[in-house]
């Protein structure tokens, strides 16, 4: 099977189906350039590539010839950060339309735990309402909310200025949907086996549904492996997982019929979700009122391609062509509207190799988490050995956010306490154990994100109502996961770089391109599409700053 944009396929299937045709004017106006004085444009796009890291960026940066190539020549910041400590998806994505670090958004995980909750399970899930009856955090067992999204999202503020402009949110993943498209968004769904949902109670579209059946058939169907473009050659060589003879490296995004994990990571899941978003655009009409409307784009394949092979081998080389190529059909069918639409384009987080491979790549120090550093085994040890009630200790894994039972005596829990930082400490895999409290009296920091400290990074994930009473780092490169396997193989949600950095993209017809190489954050961003169209902001109330776009004395921040 060749490498193709499978956007197209998709479309057709969808204009099938009644959703319309793509237009083209008759003539192409010229080409203005934008200034200071332009009018806003008329459409946003917003995407969010996840796990798609300032190193994947650079290492295919010359390989791409379409969508991203588009991108990487307009306004160009490869060295953006999600800079706070907790590099996972949902805080990640909380970060990108609210301009407030997950410290305010107040997702601070995929997962914390709510000790006071009277549901049975403790932990909660980022986008979950834990309060539906009959519900666990368990995947496929929460009912899916906005709720723990603290603060509102850019789509909010133009909703609130106007309530005409549309907002419409899809995603591979349902908390890219919803941290990006907060409470008001006229449309919000993402990719499940079936097709697409959204949330319980809640009809879909029309188009929507049609572009559900579409993709429910193309998830149905088997795929043979993608033939091995040149430029993926070098990275084809097999890396041997677990004890059955598995490896990564060499695959060809081949599938069954019916898999929806392999579906999701491949690039026609990319696919599936801009062609859905390209449909709705055209029903709805977007870009064509009145107003600026916002279309929020969530690609979740690069993520489950990286945790399930590694970001190094073949299957990740062809990713991000198939990435690139995606993006470019999307964006052909959009200028064939005449829109004019921005777009930005960055990631939740970044990623870090399977250390098997880094260590045939000159990284021998790479390593998996030792066994012993288990939450629960610690937790249970030190209950055992003071006497205290269990459940001790809750954690999501081996690192990150831990909270002490609330029946602890201040006693207990100074000594519970104690005991578990010296345990976690002990291995010489944590790099660091630091409580809530240290956290709490730090000021967030309005420095550069290249030069946090750590506790820096860990400030800006930290909320005092959700966060942990303590906070386990482990030493860079150290990989949160004790044994490769099949499906799951490499991770990210450190404190280091690597997680940290992500390329941040705007393009925009007529915007001089340029490249900015200092450190600028995520929370940046809603500030500068704030600016774009106009739309006030209180920047007492975010954490980011608008960023310039166009080159030269004049200036988009307004």
């Amino acid at each position: 099977m060749k490498l193709k944009a499978l956007t197209t396929a998709l479309a057709v299937a969808l204009c099938a189906a009644g959703a319309g045709a793509s237009f083209a004017q008759d003539s192409a106006p010229p080409v203005q350039k934008v200034t200071a004085a332009t009018p806003p444009p008329k459409l946003i796009v917003m995407i969010a590539v996840d796990q798609f890291s300032a190193d994947l960026f650079a290492e295919y940066r010359s390989h791409f010839t379409a969508g991203l190539a588009r991108l990487a020549s307009g306004a160009v910041f490869p060295s953006g950060y999600q800079s706070h400590g907790a590099t996972e998806t949902c805080p990640g994505h909380s970060t990108i339309l609210t301009g407030n670090h997950p410290a305010h958004t107040g997702i601070i995980a995929n997962n914390f735990f709510d000790l006071s909750t009277p549901r049975e399970d403790k932990r909660l899930y980022c986008a979950e309402d834990e309060t539906v009856a009959g519900t666990s955090s368990g995947s496929g067992k929460y009912a899916a909310s906005v709720n723990h999204l603290l603060v509102p999202t850019l789509g909010d503020l133009m909703k609130a200025r106007d309530p005409n402009a549309q907002v419409v949110s899809v995603a591979g993943k349902d908390r890219a949907a919803i941290m990006m498209g907060g409470r008001k968004a006229d449309e919000l769904m993402w990719l499940v086996p079936t097709g697409l949902t959204s949330y319980r109670g809640t009809t879909l579209s029309p188009a929507a549904t049609q572009a559900s059946t579409a993709i429910a058939a193309a998830i149905a169907q088997p795929r043979p492996g993608l033939t091995l473009p040149a430029d993926c050659a070098a990275h084809d060589i097999a890396i041997p997982i677990g004890d059955k003879g598995g490896s990564v490296g060499t695959g060809r995004l081949a599938r069954d019929g019916g898999d929806f994990r392999k579906f999701m990571a491949s690039p026609e899941a990319d696919g599936a979700v801009l062609a859905t978003a390209a449909a709705l655009r055209q029903v709805r009409k977007m870009g064509e009122g009145s107003t600026t409307d916002l279309l929020i784009v969530g690609l979740s394949a690069t993520d489950y391609v990286g945790h399930s092979t590694g970001t190094e081998g073949s299957e990740m080389c062809m990713q991000m062509a198939g990435l690139d190529r995606e993006l470019g059909d999307f964006f052909a069918r959009l200028d064939a509207t005449g829109i004019d639409y921005a777009v930005a384009l960055t990631a939740d987080h970044g990623g870090h190799d399977m250390p098997e491979r880094n260590r045939q790549n000159a990284w021998p120090a790479a390593e998996r988490v030792d066994k012993t550093l288990d939450p629960d085994a610690i937790g249970k040890a030190v209950a055992e050995k003071l006497g205290l009630p269990q459940p001790l200790l809750y954690s999501d894994g081996p690192f990150g956010d831990m909270y002490l039972a609330k029946t602890l005596t201040a006693a207990q829990r100074k000594a519970a306490l104690a005991d578990l930082a010296a345990r976690f400490r002990a291995p010489r895999q944590v790099e660091a154990l630091v409580t809530g409290e240290e956290l709490a009296s730090r000021a967030i920091s309005k420095q550069a994100p290249d030069t946090w400290s750590l506790l820096d990074k860990l400030r800006a994930s930290y909320n005092p109502a959700r966060s942990g009473d303590f906070i386990v780092v482990l030493k860079p490169r150290v990989t949160p996961i004790p044994e490769s396997g099949l499906g799951y193989v490499a991770t990210h949600g450190s404190v280091w770089d690597y997680d940290r950095r992500v390329p941040i993209l705007f393009w925009r017809k007529g915007l001089q391109g340029f490249e900015q190489p200092n450190a600028v954050m995520t929370v940046d961003i809603l500030p500068t599409l704030a600016s774009l169209i106009g739309l006030p902001v209180d920047a007492n109330k975010i954490d980011g700053r608008c960023l310039d776009l166009i080159s030269g004395a004049e200036s988009s921040c307004r």
